[in-house]
């Protein structure tokens, strides 16, 4: 994973976003908030939202981050989505895998000053984990790779992008659910997330690489955790959503970080978040 507090670039983009923020919260009069960090698996998202909890927790802030992958239904639930939908719902990842509901529920409550139990997943178990004891947060950081990704259109949508979809989902059944996910209660969340950091990652090799350092963690953690072929089939559902998120995301973001093959950041908009807000 990229040590991004090992970076200049990182640690100016850093100072810049939490006075951003600061000076959100006093122009909403202190009111909690929520703010979203968007990115490719394997881009960073978790190490740039814990030392963001850390900076704003220093500033007398209450913060705390969550995933969307915390968010991940049961294999029961996915299972019964694969009977009733299609079957590449069985596998986690893709919007419609989550309970957004909940997700939603949270940041409301976060939003409302009120006190909020977040979940945490086992991706080693595939299975949702211990919740986390009730907290009153000033504010919370939600990381997630599809976070801002809008649906695609029918002629987007109609050509197979990778061999997965073009054997496992030849009528687009798949895709066209899940983007009817991204058009619908999807939506609705990514509009609660203000402002939207986007890491931005290179290109889909570095992706797959990135991801598979993660899962090198995995095994060498829990002692279990997926096979190469394994992982490259994974990261295939993944594809569609992060190539479109290079062609939407640089107009929905507040701060773009560019990441180089070696993770290194360099901000790319600093002054978007200003405007934002």
């Amino acid at each position: 994973m990229a040590d991004f507090r090992a970076s200049t670039d990182y640690q100016t983009t850093l100072a810049q976003l939490v006075q951003k923020l600061q000076s959100y919260r006093c122009s909403a009069g202190g009111r909690p908030a929520v703010i979203g960090i968007s990115g490719a698996q394997g881009s960073g998202k978790s190490t740039l939202a814990a030392v963001l909890v850390q900076q704003l927790s220093e500033l007398g802030i209450n913060a705390a981050a969550v995933s969307l992958d915390d968010y991940y239904l049961n294999k029961a639930k996915r299972q019964q989505l694969a009977n009733q939908v299609h079957p590449l719902l069985r596998q986690r990842g893709v919007p419609g895998t989550h309970n957004i509901t909940q997700a939603m529920a949270d940041v409301q409550a976060v939003l409302a000053g009120q006190p909020v139990a977040l979940p945490q997943f086992d991706k080693a178990l595939d299975q949702p984990g211990a919740i986390l004891p009730a907290q009153q947060l000033d504010l919370l950081i939600v990381e997630g790779w599809c976070l801002g990704v809008r649906p695609q259109t029918e002629a987007e949508l109609k050509q197979p992008l990778n061999q997965l979809e073009a054997t496992a989902d030849a009528d687009g059944r798949w895709r066209r659910y899940v983007n009817a996910r991204l058009a619908a209660d999807y939506a609705d969340y990514w509009r609660l997330l203000k402002p939207l950091i986007w890491l931005y990652a290179p290109d889909w090799d570095c992706i797959c690489r990135w991801r598979a350092k993660q899962e090198q963690q995995l095994w060498q953690q829990r002692g279990s955790g997926m096979t190469d072929p394994e992982l490259a089939r994974f990261m295939l559902p993944f594809q569609r959503l992060t190539q479109a998120s290079w062609q939407q995301l640089p107009a929905v973001a507040d701060i773009i970080v560019r990441l180089d093959p070696d993770q290194t950041p360099t901000l790319l908009a600093a002054d978007k978040l200003q405007h934002r807000l």
